[in-house]
Parts: structure tokens; sequence; C-alpha cells
């Protein structure tokens, strides 16, 4: 058969063409000798150059090398040409010569199709396509139908698209996706859907897009609702619930594309029945939100098209006008009632919670059958074990209401319901028992109140233990304190006293008393003058507790123990003042001791308070162990006199902390200075001295340096000046030896910036000489030890001195005697200082004193 259609040329051979053309009659079947013949003619004429390839491909019809660059090369020869033109058509026919030996070859095939839809040859194409897909097998086809695809796709032939996406879906149904796009690009909705409702109905699908089976159904829903005339073929309304039912967390948006179809179709009632079952049966707020803002958006948007219908008639029926009426109070009821459908949300969410129902209650505020209706409804739904907040509080709020509309008989009704439920919490019904004798006190039924308060505190007939959860409150009840505290108001204030102190006695034998109720029982004896009655209650209310909690009773007891003997029965006083005291934490004894000591002030010894007084300094907290020491040397200088109390002001420099040591120092030189003590209190300054850093506390030194002036001398200051040098001295020692050790360690370690370049000056060098510098002293390392340069001189001469930073110039004149003295003339160190006569204070005699004649003061001293 011939292998072209082309008009047979003449072969022009040249020279240069004469050793290939003999290398293939030689090797006729050769495809390299061919190829490299080819590669020789690639600048002939397109002509010549297939011809070769025709001769080629005739003797080695079998070669894909040969087919494939032949059938590019004739591509590209046509490739800017018209696609009428004659070419165009030789292609074809090459490439159907072709696909006689290369039938199995999709590459020839793709080749051919994408050349055929280039050429817009619609049926002939698709007929190649069929034709592709019949001969190659199978596992060629994913080759072969992206370009039939994207072929179909191209041309607006909806049909025929169709048929070929259904075909390619029994190949690849993973792919469903993509033929959902086209149907929809396309207006096929109806297909599209039914394609949409077989992918999320097929629980194996995994799509191809990344989309999760939910975001499938939103488009389904979105899809069918927003186009119900299209979608013919489905039960937009079975779809949409069986969605409602499957996603449960998403419910607010299939809700709305289930009204929105409704809304779309004409169907404005069934719409509106939609959304109210929505709103009804949503469980979260992110749905109410979303359906309940669709409602209303829905509500206002058809009452402003019917207004706008009946504004264009030219005049108005009665129909329009109830219609409008009708309307517009729809709309007006639906924002009204947003915060109850709110609250029947939470209360769906959970409808054992109690502050929800309350809430309920306030919204039909005014609107007393359905206030009834919603506590009916709330003690019957809420279960004691499940509910959120306190039961109680509903029951209590019921029986309230009925109080507040003067129906007594049936708020107590609700009061005895109340008291047969099974709290969880004892304190839950003793609540409810209390509230209801508290009813019945505000409408004067004093009687029935304590009946009441009777019932509640019965005993049961077994032996019950109150904190064991298996049994039930109401055998628990009685002892319940709250109910007897208000028991025993009821008797105090309407029963009498015999029955009001067989209550507190019943307290008390139930160990359920608390320190307020012994002190109550206490005041109320107190108040019927049974005194002692009272003083054996706060002794019993002692036994029952330990401290802290009882300091409170013990506080009360002793107060009015006092308040009521006095002094008569001191020594009673004294027992119980020390059985109080015996096991009193710190943090307690101040007030008790003061006490104590005021007692034996008043009526005992002064020796005896004293004593109390030099106890409470030890036992009280450290932090108001200074404020007791004052309080002691307050009273120890009224009673015995000021030089008493030194004592006291030596044992407070001993335990007090250092911050308060200073203070109490001062206050002991300043009282010895007073005394005309002066060696005394420059003793008591030199001791306070040594913890006194002068760069801290200033004030200490500056108080020594003024009693210096007016009492001392040039020597006492000089003396002074030494030790404050030397205090400085030791306060920066410490700071240099810790330095020390924080360089040795750290050498130790890694060595420091002078060990690794000896003379350079690191921070550490150059701290210490600096703290050398500012104290004035020059730091000797001799055998391990440190030692100082003395202040003020060095060696034998005398003439020199050495310059102290921190020496201070008290008068000019003083310091120039100063001089002469040290040169050996005569100065103030050789004369005779006058002695100057004061009176000795009336305080040092303290209560002693006696008042007597000016003349005789003598004698009595």
């Amino acid at each position: 058969m011939p292998i072209t259609n082309e008009k047979p040329l003449e072969i022009k051979f040249t020279d240069e063409d004469l050793p290939y053309e003999e290398e293939i009659l030689r090797n006729p079947y050769s495809v390299k000798h061919w190829l490299r013949y080819i590669e020789h003619k690639k600048k002939a004429p397109k002509e010549a150059i297939n011809l070769i390839y025709e001769r080629a491909l005739k003797e080695l019809p079998g070669s894909y090398k040969l087919w494939y660059n032949y059938l590019k090369l004739r591509r590209k020869q046509v490739k800017n040409k018209c696609i009428i033109d004659p070419g165009f058509e030789l292609v074809n026919n090459a490439f159907e010569r072709a696909l006689v030996f290369m039938h199995k070859m999709p590459r020839i095939w793709m080749d051919y199709c994408t050349f055929l839809t280039d050429q817009c040859r619609i049926t002939r194409t698709r007929k190649v396509f069929d034709r592709a897909l019949r001969a190659l097998p199978i596992t060629q086809h994913h080759r072969i139908w992206p370009l039939y695809l994207a072929f179909v796709q191209k041309h607006d032939i909806h049909e025929t698209a169709q048929r070929v996406f259904r075909r390619y879906l029994k190949l690849m149904p993973e792919n469903a996706e993509q033929y959902v796009d086209y149907l929809s690009k396309a207006d096929k909705l109806d297909e599209a859907a039914q394609v949409l409702a077989k992918i999320v109905n097929d629980d194996r699908f995994a799509s191809q897009q990344g989309k999760s089976n939910h975001q499938l159904w939103n488009e389904l829903c979105e899809l069918i609702s927003k186009n119900p005339k299209k979608v013919s073929s489905l039960n937009v309304d079975a779809i949409i619930r069986g969605g409602l039912r499957r996603y449960t967390d998403q419910l607010g948006h299939l809700w709305n594309s289930l009204a929105d179809y409704y809304v779309r179709s004409g169907l404005f009632e069934r719409a509106r029945d939609i959304y109210e079952e929505a709103i009804q049966t949503v469980t979260t707020v992110r749905d109410f939100t979303q359906v309940f803002d669709a409602y209303a958006q829905f509500e206002e948007i058809s009452l402003k098209k019917r207004m706008e219908e009946i504004g264009k008639k030219p005049s108005q029926s009665e129909e329009d006008e109830v219609e409008m009426e009708l309307r517009l109070s729809r709309f007006e009821n639906l924002m009204d009632r947003r915060l109850l459908l709110l609250n029947s949300v939470l209360l769906r969410q959970n409808p054992h919670n109690v502050q929800e129902w309350h809430n309920r209650v306030k919204l039909y505020e005014g609107n007393p059958h359905e206030i009834i209706n919603t506590y009916t409804e709330a003690v019957q739904t809420v279960e004691p074990k499940l509910a959120v907040g306190k039961l109680h509080t509903l029951w209590v709020e019921f029986a309230k209401f009925y109080e507040t509309n003067g129906q007594i008989d049936d708020a107590r009704l609700i009061f005895e319901k109340g008291t047969q439920v099974e709290y969880l919490k004892v304190e839950d019904l003793a609540s409810v028992w209390c509230e209801w004798t508290e009813m019945e006190v505000r409408h004067e039924n004093y009687e029935a109140a304590l009946k009441l308060m009777y019932r509640a505190t019965v005993i049961p007939s077994r032996k019950v233990n109150y904190h064991d959860d298996k049994e039930t409150v109401q055998a628990r009840l009685y002892k319940s304190l709250k109910v007897w505290s208000l028991y025993a108001d009821l008797e105090e204030s309407f029963g009498t006293f015999k029955t009001c102190k067989a209550v507190y006695d019943r307290i008390l034998d139930l160990k359920i008393a608390t320190p307020q109720i012994i002190i109550n029982y206490g005041l109320f004896l107190e108040e019927n003058n049974y005194f002692e009655e009272a003083f054996r209650a706060y002794e019993k209310g002692i036994s029952l507790f330990r401290w802290p909690n009882v300091y409170d009773i013990w506080n009360t007891y002793l107060k009015k123990f006092l308040g009521r003997y006095g002094g008569s029965k001191l020594e009673r006083a004294r027992d119980l003042f020390e059985q109080c005291l015996e096991h009193c934490p710190e943090n307690f004894a101040k007030p008790l001791y003061l006490l104590y000591a005021k007692l034996e002030e008043q009526h005992g010894m002064a020796r005896h308070a004293m004593s109390v007084y030099e106890r409470a300094t030890s036992a009280v907290m450290p932090s108001e162990m200074f404020e007791v020491f004052n309080i002691y040397i307050k009273r120890a200088a009224e009673i015995y006199g000021v030089p008493k109390t030194r004592q006291i002001y030596e044992k407070a420099i001993e335990v007090l902390p250092e911050d308060r040591t200073r203070e109490m120092c001062l206050r002991f030189a300043e009282m010895e200075t007073k005394l005309g003590e002066i060696d005394r209190a420059r003793a008591i300054y030199a001791h306070c001295s040594q913890m006194c850093d002068p760069r801290v506390t200033a004030e200490f030194w500056q108080v020594w340096k003024e009693f210096e002036v007016r009492h001392g001398n040039e020597d006492t200051m000089r003396e002074m000046l030494r030790i404050k040098r030397s205090v400085q001295a030791m306060y920066n020692t410490q700071v240099n030896m810790m330095s020390a050790q924080m360089l040795n360690s750290a050498g130790s370690i890694a060595g420091t910036v002078a060990d690794l370049a000896p003379g350079a000056k690191d921070d550490m060098r150059m701290l210490e000489a600096k703290a050398v510098e500012m104290t004035g002293t020059t730091s000797l390392t001799k055998g391990g030890n440190i030692m100082f340069v003395r202040g003020e001189t060095q060696g034998d001469n005398r003439g020199e001195r050495v310059t102290n930073p921190d020496e201070i110039n008290i008068d000019d004149d003083d310091d120039d005697e100063g001089d002469e003295d040290e040169n050996g003339e005569n100065g103030d160190a050789d004369r005779d200082i006058p002695v100057t006569k004061q009176d000795i204070p009336n305080e040092v005699f303290g209560s002693l004193k006696v008042s007597t004649n000016k003349g005789s003061d003598d004698d009595d001293l």
C-alpha cells in the first residue's frame, strides 16, 4: 500500500549524501544510520527530510523513535498555519498511518488528540479519544482522561461532557468533585446535587481537594437551598434534616439553609415554621444567634416588602391594614421573646442549672401565672444530684413568691415539700427550715416558728453520723448548727429562760457549739443575772476548744470575770490567767498579759505586776516585744522610779532585734543623761556603736556627737571618732573579706584577669582600692593577717598627722588649743573644769516620793 498521498518528488543527491546513502544500502534496518542521515539533512527543504523519514519508516515501520520524531517534525511544519490549511490533514494522515503500528503507545495518542483539539474538529477528536481509550490498556487511561476532560469542557456541549464525565467517574470515582464543579458552572444543578448527595453518603469517599465531609454537606445544603426550582430530583427537607441529625455542632447553618430553601420556594409560612422549630431545638448560643438573626432579618424584609407593595396601591383596604399590623406585631413579638428564647437555649444545654431558672423567673416579671409555671417546672426538672447551684433557693423563692402575694398557706405547702427533697448537703435543708421559720416570724406566728424549730431538731431514733453521705440529709439535720443557732435566737426572743437554757445545753451536749455560741450563751445567762452559770458555760467552752479558737472565749471570760468581781476573788482570777497563759500562742499573748498586769496593778502587788510584764517580754511575738518593753519600762518608772528601769533596758538590749536595740539604747542613754550619769550614757553609746554602720545609721552618730558636744571634752570626742573609724573599718573589712572570698573562689576555678595579665586592673581590684580609699586605711598582708595603719599617728614622728577623711572639726579654737597641748604647752587639760550642780529629777523616786516641806528634802534623802 502507498505510504504517502503526497506527490512523488525528484530526489537530488549531492556528493555529501553519497556516504550516507551507501551506509543505508548496506544497513537498511539500522535506526542509527537513518537518524544520522536525517541529522545530516536537517537544513534541507522539508520535502527532502520528509522523504527520508518516509523511506526510513518504509523499512522500519515499527520504530517508535522514528515515528515520534517524524510526527513532531510534521506538527512543527504546520504550527503557524491556519487550521483549514491542507497541511493539517496530511499530518492527520501521518498520525493515522503511525497508529497502525503505534496503537499501544499512549504518547502518540496524546499528541494526536492534542493536535486534533487545536484544530477544533469536535466529532473527529471525540472519536479519536474514544479509539485511544479502547486501544490502550486501562493502566494507561489516566494519561488520556485529563486531555479528554479538558477537551469536553472547552466546548459548550454539556450533554457530551456529562456522558464523558460519567464514564470517567466509573474509573476514578474519587474525582467526583471535579464533575460537580463542572455541573455547577454549566448550570446543571440537579445532577450536581445528585452527585454531591452520593458523595456525602459515601463514608469511604476522600476528597481530593482536602474538604471534610461536613464541608461537602454544607455545599450540598447551600446548593439545594439556594436553587429550589432547579433541583427537583432530591428531597431537600429530608437531606437537610439528615445533616441536622448527623452534625449536631453546626445546627445553625443547616437550619438556616432549610428555611432559606422554603423562602426561595415562596413558602414563607413554612419557612417561618422552620425558624420557630430551630430556635426551639438548638442547644448552643452560637446556633441560636445564627438562627435568630436570620429569622429577624426574614421578618424585617417581609415586612418592608409588604409595606412597599401596599404603598404602591392607590388606596389601602382594611385587609391590608390588618395584614400590616399582623406582620408588625409578629416582628415585635419575636424581638421581645429574644431573652426568653436565649434562656431556653441555656436550659436545654443544662436543665439542672438553678441560676438559669432564676433568670427565667425574672424575665416573666409581672406575669404571675408564668412565674408559677416556671417554678413548678424547675423544681420538677432539677435533679438534686445533678443540680448546678443551690437547689434549695428554688423552693425558697417559690414560697416567697406566694408569701409576697399574700398566699401564706400556699407558701407553707411549698416549704413543706421543700423539706422533703433529698438535697446533697445538710446546709441546704437547714436553709429551707430557717427560711420557713423566718417567714412565720415575719407574720408574728412565734409559736409556729418555735414548733418548726423543734421539728427540725428532733433527734432520730437511731444514731447517725453527721458526715455520713450515705444517710439522708433529713436524718442528719439534728446536728445542723445553723438550725440550732436560729432556735436559740428564737428562744432568747420569744421563749422562757428555762427553754432557752435547755436549747443551749443541748447544743453543748451535741458538741456542735462554736466559740460564738459559747459567748452568746454566757451573755444570755449574764443578762438574766446567772453569773456563775455564765462562767461555767465559758469553762465548758474552754474545755471544748483549743487554741486559737478558744481565744475569744478566754478574752470574754476574763473580762467578764474581772468586771464582775474585780479584786475580790484575786486568787481565782490569777488561777484563770495562769490557766489561760499556760498554752497560749505568742500571737495572742500580748492582750492577755496586759490584762493580767492591769489586774495586779489595780488589785494586787506591784512586784507581781512587774513579774507579769517581765514574762510578757519573752512570751509575745518578736514584732510586739519592743512595744511590751516600752510599757514595762513606763510602768516600772511610775511604780519604782526611773533608776529601776536600768535592768529592763539592759534586758531589752540583749533580746531585741538589732534595729530595735539601737532605738532602745538611745532611749537608755537619754535617760541616763537626764539623771546626770554621763559616763553611763557614754558607755551605752559605745556599746550601741558596735552595731551601727556609719554609712547606714548616720542618725545615731549625729546624736552621739551632739551628746559629746554638750557633755564631753576633746578627749571624749576623739574617742568617739576613733570608735567610729574602727566600726567603719570593721564593716569595710567584712565587705572586703567577702569580696576576697568571692575573688578566691572565682580564681580557683578560672583565675582572675590579673592572673592572666599581671598589672592589669580587673574590676575586683578596683573595688578593693576604692574601699581602701573610702576608709582611709591601707591593708597590709603579713603572715596571712590583715593589719591597719593607725588613724592618728604612725611611728615616732609626732609632728606628722595622717589625714582622716571622717575627722570632724568641732571648733577651730579648740583644734588650735589641742595642737598646743600636743606640743607641750599648757591648754585646757591643765585648767580646772567647773562642776555644775543639777537638781535630781522627781522621776528618780517614782511612787516612793513622799510629800514634805521644802526644807526637809535632805532628811528624806
